[in-house]
């Protein structure tokens, strides 16, 4: 079975693993900066931008490509499934269409009030400068700040974090309007991912990303330093209820999706915040979260391509997925000055091989040699039956690295978590 993989980060790679299992796996790619750990396990290769449709259209038909699993975020909004389906190949993805859950806050918002959809905090879709500015002065409290189309996880605002009242009104006004303007929510972030059919939704394990820069969630906001899960598959600050109304939120929005006739195939991240009063939407995602998507599928012990065979039939259950019960840590390492101006070009040199399992981001090979470049270079993910241990597995080869990179050494430590538990106690 010929597989192609479209996107060539650190999520791309752990997917490319995960199908690389299966022996009777031919797997292909698509990037638009050559991945070494994909490259290593891929048949074949394109470089080509993500959302060059019709370039990976030609290559998909051409490799006689049976599945695609499409990785970011850019070539589901620019049709890449739509097309691909035309062509009968079928992906592990949502049409242009689904995938407006996340490619237009605006929509997702607006769906999720007119269907009832429980977790949908106070907003306003502002169109124009001076409606958002209005709304802003208008407002007794804190909002939130979300340009309404794709800004890879960094055009969020929020005020009292990140700006005043002022500096509100300037963003918004940078942006020219078209912006959704949202309660502040106050809580602990967690993410919940399924496998989704277009009817069914099979849930992955829990996790908590960790989106500031530097340590104790300091700095501006990034694609994700790292993130941890836990053996039982849940969170401590997410009881049982918590986690069964996230996922009802999800099938809730699934079955919207469906009756609207825009059925929903593919991956969908919920991102939550667990709040007082229950946990609450911060955004929907429409494929696997990064780095999240290296935690649960570091996990998988089923095969995933007839995970993806299931999806596309609509034929998926409980029964096709499931996970390890284990711990794991992921951090990522990044160039110096990231994210605002990171170094290029350093050499990254390997003390012995990790214990870790090592995926690849945004890294250059040559001659063998290891080099940043502008983004998130490489992850480590440590796992074991303890969040302790796997902590210690990640910390110990992030550490085994020297060059020009840094990494957030709290992620997955007992005293972070804590700090996460105690504050969802103060709250509750």
């Amino acid at each position: 079975m010929k597989v192609l993989v479209v996107g060539g980060g650190g999520r791309e790679h752990a997917i490319a693993r995960a199908l690389s299992f299966n022996k009777e796996t031919t797997i292909f790619s698509v990037m638009a900066k050559r991945n070494p750990g994909i490259a290593a396990v891929a048949e074949e290769i394109l470089l080509e931008k993500e959302t060059n449709v019709p370039a990976v259209l030609r290559f998909a038909t051409s490799r006689g490509i049976d599945y695609t699993v499409i990785g970011p975020e850019a070539p589901l909004e620019a049709g890449i499934v739509d097309r691909l389906e035309e062509e009968g190949i079928g992906s592990m993805g949502p049409t242009v269409a689904a995938a407006r859950l996340e490619t237009d806050k605006g929509f997702c918002r607006e769906m999720m009030e007119t269907c009832g959809i429980a977790g949908c905090p106070r907003y306003r879709v502002a169109h124009t400068a001076s409606d958002a500015e209005a709304f802003i002065r208008g407002y007794d409290g804190d909002l939130a700040i979300k340009p309404i189309g794709l800004t890879g996880g960094k055009g969020v605002r929020i005020m009292g974090e990140h700006l005043d009242r002022d500096g509100a009104i300037a963003y918004v006004r940078s942006l020219g309007g078209n912006v959704v303007l949202e309660e502040r929510l106050i809580g602990e972030e967690f993410t919940l991912q399924a496998f989704v059919d277009g009817k069914h939704l099979v849930p992955m394990p829990l996790v908590q990303d960790h989106k500031r820069a530097f340590e104790g969630d300091q700095g501006p906001n990034t694609g994700g330093m790292g993130s941890y899960s836990m053996p039982d598959h849940s969170l401590p600050f997410v009881n049982r209820r918590d986690a069964e109304q996230a996922f009802a939120i999800m099938k809730n929005a699934v079955a919207a999706m469906g009756k609207a006739g825009f059925p929903y195939r593919g991956i969908l991240y919920g991102q939550f915040m667990n709040t007082a009063r229950g946990p609450m939407v911060i955004e929907f995602n429409a494929r696997f979260g990064d780095p999240e998507a290296m935690n649960v599928l570091s996990l998988l012990e089923s095969d995933l391509l007839t995970i993806i065979e299931k999806t596309v039939a609509g034929t998926l259950s409980q029964a096709d997925v499931r996970f390890s019960n284990k711990a794991t840590v992921c951090k990522y390492l990044v160039p110096e000055g990231y994210p605002d101006n990171p170094r290029t070009g350093e050499e990254l040199k390997f003390a012995g091989k990790p214990e870790a399992i090592t995926y690849y981001a945004n890294i250059e090979e040559r001659d063998g040699r290891l080099f940043t470049m502008t983004s998130r270079t490489l992850a480590f993910v440590g796992v074991s039956d303890s969040l302790d241990a796997a902590e210690e597995i990640a910390e110990s080869a992030a550490t085994s690295v020297s060059g020009r990179v840094r990494h957030r050494r709290d992620i997955g430590t007992s005293r972070l978590l804590e700090q996460r538990v105690s504050h969802m106690q103060e709250l509750r």
